[in-house]
């Protein structure tokens, strides 16, 4: 079901875990940013849609992780926009013949069998030096995050104060560098896409996760301060004492203390140090 966030913006959560997908209501239709995991939940989502009047016309992924990329033949064939670097990604991906087995591996079993593939990773690349969303509402801000994947983005919306944070900014999921790159430095990406963050963090009242609980105005300081904290800890080699890890994680996202530890492994071995 939907819940209205913001003056023209709405929210619906999916069940396993907790992925926001946002509506943005505007002149000819919705923007769906990251709509769902289940082919139940993204047909409800277009059932929702069409009892409230609206079509959409145009959807977007705010990175190429398998969660954010898949789509649903009832939400239509509007444009789904991404970063350049998140369409290459998936262009990339789809090019391997074998995408659909590999893509298939990467759900969790749970629901595996409940994910639609065939309009997986169909991401249409922003124009060059796009700073916004190309469609006919409210200016949505594309704010590229050298952070947790490639291609990743924010979207804040400064009509209605609303911040959609992609894969940051969680109450339940612990931040997550882009540790597979060969020459990037992860802790340095990471801290300047929180940086960028901070820079709009003044105009926010409503920040929308990708995972978790949506926020107000406070809680887009405290959770900026609390990942960067979370970050600087995994770049001094050890494993962060935060709510979000270990006996204090809320129940089922006690896996997120694994991904701390690894993150500080995989640290150490890039960096070539032992693990505090």
């Amino acid at each position: 079901m939907l819940k209205l966030v913001a003056e023209g913006v709405l929210t619906h959560q999916s069940a396993l875990l907790e992925n926001n997908a946002v509506v943005v209501q505007g002149e000819s239709g919705v923007l769906v940013v990251d709509p769902g995991l289940t082919e139940s939940e993204m047909a409800c989502l277009a059932g929702d849609l069409r009892r409230l009047g609206h079509g959409v016309a145009a959807g977007f992924a705010t990175h190429p992780d398998w969660d954010h990329v898949l789509w649903h033949p009832e939400l239509g064939e509007a444009p789904r926009y991404g970063t350049a670097r998140c369409a290459a990604v998936m262009r990339e991906f789809r090019a391997d013949p074998d995408w659909r087995v590999r893509a298939a591996e990467g759900l969790p079993p749970e629901i595996a069998e409940e994910v639609p593939l065939e309009l997986f990773g169909l991401i249409t690349a922003l124009p060059a030096g796009a700073a916004q969303i190309p469609w006919e509402g409210p200016r949505v801000e594309v704010i590229e995050l050298p952070a947790h994947a490639p291609g990743h983005a924010a979207l804040f919306i400064e009509e209605c104060g609303v911040l959609i944070a992609g894969d940051m900014l969680s109450d339940v999921l612990v931040p997550n560098l882009d540790v597979l790159g060969d020459t990037n430095d992860p802790v340095a990406e990471y801290l300047v896409g929180l940086e960028r963050l901070e820079d709009v963090a003044a105009k926010v009242d409503v920040v929308v996760p990708g995972h978790g609980s949506v926020g107000g105005a406070e809680a887009v300081r405290t959770r900026i301060d609390l990942d960067r904290a979370y970050v600087l800890a995994l770049g001094e080699g050890r494993v962060p004492s935060d709510l979000r890890v270990g006996a204090t994680a809320k129940p089922g996202w006690e896996w997120t203390t694994d991904i701390a530890a690894e993150q500080v492994q995989r640290l150490a071995e890039r960096y070539g140090r032992g693990v505090g």
